[in-house]
């Protein structure tokens, strides 16, 4: 969901640092002109990516965007080709050029991708042409583009309210870790909109909104905590409540992933709050979900013993340097002997095309290290969400992906299902949806790369279990304002 529940090293070993620079090439045969949608898979994560290529003056030149890392930022590409078959381009950055070599076939290309010591592979697939939506009717709710505060920011989103002057009740939508709009976009899978649309059709108004730093609204993810993202959704709650048309008592929260850790939070500091929806939610201590899903999704890859066992010490160092504030040396010096080690594996071809190794290896390290210091990292690694599950006392349903490599299902719905009957929580429902993934998508290893391929609908009964059990906690109202009862009747609002 544009960047669900991650964090390990090996998605730190993915940074691009990104520089501008554009030459054209020249075009033959097919023509290529257009926006083509795919990911870079490499070590277990997809990396989503959005190439448009233009002709001019025939000559072709070409852009990438990375959402996960420049937003919606388009960077120029350099060394754009197309011949024949063979479609070449590259992206210039100071951790080593990164050189893309595919081979077009009809809507589709694929090829292998080059930086440094990383290496991994990428697909692209055509977008159609823009559907015509000139004779699309519009939902049947309505649509608002809001804005409010939270501290000294500005948030921005969007808000769906259902027929009828109401007061209907309403949930606020908390996207996965990273830095995600609104409609938690990931692949062109929009699972926070289709959501929002199902509720609203269904009675419930929805509000969901960028990520701080994201679209609309201001400030930065990887300098907040998780504290600081509670704010935000008591924020939206506050924006509900202020409004005539949104009953002020059946307002709830539905959090994805790091969303399912904030939901809880924020329904402690608001017991007001009448529900929470947590999909895929962590129920054990960060830092041993990180070690859980480096080692499924590297397993999932095909990585032997001996390199997952690299992995878990990398980030077991990782934890110690940070909780300590000590052994950065150590850490670095780790980090350096695995890049470096990578980079001396390389052919010798392609090891003779990087001009000075230890600025390179130096790069890297400090991109990897930078990420570790943001704030949002290390209040992540040592969050333990078992104290706030215990007190979180609302209505609470917990949904769980039966192949999820993330938030993986077995450690983390048995430990939710003894936190909350250890608590005697009053009334709370646990559900494991078979075959899904994180996204709740239908997946054959539960990998993220396999994200990008997957047909982007939920897996069935996913929609109608949220929306049915939302509206028997809440009373959504009828057209004619009244609300109406869950044993089938209805009375008026009080």
């Amino acid at each position: 969901m544009s960047r669900p529940l991650t964090g390990s090293v090996a998605r730190m070993a993915a940074v691009f640092a990104l520089t501008a620079g554009m030459t054209a090439g020249s075009l033959s045969g097919q023509d290529l002109d257009g926006t083509w949608r795919g990911a870079i898979r490499i070590q277990g994560v997809a990396l989503e990516i959005v190439v448009t290529f233009t002709t001019a003056d025939d000559t072709l030149g070409a852009t990438i965007i990375i959402p996960q890392q420049t937003g919606t930022t388009a960077i120029p590409l350099t060394n754009v080709r197309h011949e024949g078959t063979t479609v070449h381009f590259e992206l210039p950055s100071p951790l080593g050029q990164a050189i893309f070599d595919g081979t077009l076939d009809a809507d589709s290309i694929a090829g292998s991708f080059v930086q440094a010591a990383n290496q991994a592979t990428f697909d692209l697939r055509r977008e159609g042409e823009a559907p015509d939506t000139s004779a699309t009717p519009p939902p049947p709710y309505g649509v608002e583009e809001v804005t409010f505060p939270s501290g000294d920011l500005t948030l921005a989103g969007t808000l769906t309210i259902p027929e009828g002057p109401g007061p209907h009740p309403a949930a606020v939508m908390i996207t996965g870790s990273g830095a995600q709009n609104r409609d938690e976009e990931l692949f062109g899978f929009k699972p926070f909109a289709i959501i929002a649309d199902h509720l609203t059709r269904h009675g419930i108004a929805v509000l969901r909104y960028d990520d701080r730093g994201v679209g609309g609204s201001g400030g930065s993810v990887a300098n907040s905590t998780t504290e600081d993202f509670a704010d935000d959704v008591l924020a939206a709650v506050r924006l509900l409540r202020s409004r005539p048309d949104i009953a002020s008592d059946h307002i709830g929260v539905i959090g994805h992933s790091e969303g399912g850790v904030v939901a809880p939070l924020a329904v402690v500091r608001d017991p007001g709050i009448a529900f929470q929806v947590l999909i895929a939610p962590p129920a054990i201590p960060s830092f041993e979900i990180l070690r859980a899903q480096s080692t499924l999704i590297a397993r999932a890859e095909g990585a032997g013993d001996e390199a997952i066992a690299r992995q878990d010490t990398t980030l077991r160092q990782v934890r110690e340097t940070l909780h300590s504030d000590t052994g950065w040396d150590t850490l670095r010096a780790l980090v350096a002997r695995q890049v470096r080690a990578g980079i001396e594996a390389l052919p010798a071809e392609r090891r003779s095309t990087i001009a000075n190794v230890d600025s390179l290896v130096d790069a890297q390290v400090e991109a990897q290290l930078s990420q570790i210091r943001t704030p949002w990292f290390r209040a992540f690694i040592e969050y333990d969400p078992a104290p706030v599950l215990r007190q979180a006392r609302a209505p609470l349903l917990a949904l769980f992906g039966e192949l999820d490599l993330q938030v993986p299902a077995t450690l983390n719905r048995d430990a939710m299902e003894r936190i909350l009957s250890g608590s005697h929580h009053p009334d709370y429902t646990i559900k494991v949806f078979p075959h899904a993934n994180h996204l709740f998508l239908t997946a054959t290893t539960g990998s993220p790369s396999e994200y990008a391929s997957l047909e982007k609908t939920f897996v069935p009964g996913f929609l109608d279990l949220i929306t049915t059990w939302i509206t028997k906690h809440v009373r959504p109202a009828t057209p004619s304002g009244e609300s109406r009862d869950t044993a089938g009747g209805f009375r008026p609002r009080l």
